[in-house]
């Protein structure tokens, strides 16, 4: 389904968005990708969801990626015999392994790494840093603390500590169960919680065994400071904005925010950015302005991807959620100012042969009356490669593996098209001016670029630019048998 904007949307499906007809309707208002949060949901919901958006695949003959999102290693205090309890803001308050119900002085927090962690001074945050706690002595099974910030503490409220690297696996067990589960589906993409360092990613890979690509939450200050590594080690990025704004300053985020999106344009990897974009959507039909702003900023910047959470899953206004932020994606590629930004923004020039190929591709495209680029690619670098350009045309990424196809739903300006295995480099030609003629995106009258390897079908062997007229009589005039 050819859309009329660059960036892609990414909406999470939940109670209020598990029908046949409601997820057909999110993908039609613009959803080119569809998260399952593995937090929420039974496996066989999970599963008819994934079977329903594959059957609308299937009808429309158009790629969507499945992106199954892993909870995470989730730290949570314990319960309180009342429920809950007031802190005052300078009162002591202790944590520990005692298994007993908390009260207004105490409560369990059942992580011993969490203790083997803390020092003096380290601050711990309960219910998404509405609490803030100042260690004031700890040991290895205690913290006495310090109240800053207080408020209502109640049974189960999650705990951040933004002060340390903890000791805690990647993968819970029930993540490890969750991400065989996905991969077994046939998800797309992964999506890691809560990734501390590149290390992290090591055990994901070993288990999805290239089954599906991976993708790094960055919602730690420990992630953000090894953010390089990270990116190195990850297929794509998503800036989790939510734990990134409890464990940072907020006002640290936006810069970050923009940091990041940039490093992953010149790494040529895709990055989402997720969490609040349109929250009052989640029971408002409008959004707010200082929302709007926030999704056109993300665009400005050069996101591969913008996200819906609970106002997809959970809210009263789906469907005006998508057709809110593809309006806005229309209404931002629209503005010269966009284009400015995305030529001015691009990095400087890699030395591989790939490189140089869709680095020219795009200059001719730009420079000449061209309609669209035409990459074949196998594993989806050379599209990501295109992508990175942001070329003012479209890119059709040609392609015979299903996989390939699915992935790059989430990469900018990508429009995958299915193609068979080619053996000749004519072939290929006609194949991609097929493709721009049936997908609308050029006439007989027009001109294409096609970039190709060969040999064919082998990965990586990109190394051929073509210009085509969109006729195949010309193709065989001017390249006979």
């Amino acid at each position: 389904m050819r859309r009329h904007r660059n960036v892609k949307i990414v909406a999470t499906l939940g109670p209020a968005s598990s029908s046949y007809e409601m997820i057909k309707a999110l993908h039609e208002a613009g959803a080119d990708v569809f998260r399952l949060n593995m937090s929420h949901g039974t496996h066989d919901e999970i599963a008819e969801r994934h079977r329903l958006i594959r059957q609308i695949e299937a009808e429309l003959s158009s790629p969507i990626a499945i992106l199954a999102d892993l909870q995470g290693p989730k730290l949570r205090v314990g319960s309180f015999a009342n429920g809950e309890e007031e802190l005052e803001n300078g009162a002591s308050f202790r944590m520990d392994l005692d298994s007993i119900e908390g009260d207004s002085t105490r409560v369990c927090l059942p992580h011993p790494e969490i203790f083997a962690a803390l020092h003096p001074d380290a601050t711990l945050l309960v219910n998404d840093g509405k609490i803030r706690l100042r260690v004031k002595s700890c040991g290895a099974d205690f913290a006495e603390c310090e109240v800053i910030n207080g408020g209502t503490i109640s049974n189960r409220k999650g705990v951040n500590v933004p002060d340390v690297i903890l000791p805690v696996a990647a993968l819970s067990e029930k993540d490890r169960a969750d991400l065989e589960f996905a991969c077994e589906l046939g998800i797309d993409w992964l999506a890691l919680s809560f990734v501390q360092r590149p290390e992290d990613l090591v055990e994901a890979r070993e288990l999805a065994k290239g089954r599906a690509a991976i993708l790094s939450k960055i919602e730690k200050p420990s992630a953000v400071e090894r953010f390089d590594d990270i990116l190195n080690a990850s297929d794509g990025i998503m800036v989790a904005r939510g734990d990134l704004g409890v464990e940072l300053p907020v006002q640290n985020v936006p810069p970050i925010q923009k940091r990041l999106v940039r490093k992953c344009r010149a790494a040529a990897k895709p990055v989402i950015v997720a969490t609040q974009m349109l929250e009052s959507m989640i029971e408002s039909p409008m959004p707010t302005r200082a929302e709007v702003s926030d999704v056109a900023t993300a665009i400005y910047e050069g996101s591969d991807a913008v996200m819906l959470s609970a106002e997809s899953a959970a809210g009263g206004f789906p469907i005006e959620a998508v057709t809110t932020m593809n309006n806005v994606a229309v209404e931002v590629e629209s503005d010269t100012t966009y284009r400015t930004i995305m030529e001015t923004s691009r990095t400087a020039q890699r030395t591989s042969v790939a490189d140089g190929i869709v680095s020219a591709a795009r200059e001719i495209a730009e420079t000449t009356d061209i309609k669209a680029i035409c990459c074949y690619t196998q594993s989806g670098t050379t599209a990501l490669l295109t992508a990175r350009e942001r070329p003012r045309v479209p890119i059709i990424a040609m392609t015979s593996e299903t996989n390939t196809a699915r992935r790059l739903a989430l990469t900018w300006g990508t429009n995958c098209v299915m193609s068979g295995s080619k053996d000749r480099f004519k072939e290929a030609v006609v194949s991609a001016v097929r493709a721009a003629l049936s997908e609308g995106y050029a006439t007989q009258n027009d001109q294409i670029v096609i970039t190709a390897g060969v040999p064919f079908n082998i990965p990586g062997t990109t190394n051929i630019l073509r210009v085509a007229p969109c006729n195949e009589r010309m193709i065989y005039a001017m390249d006979p048998e």
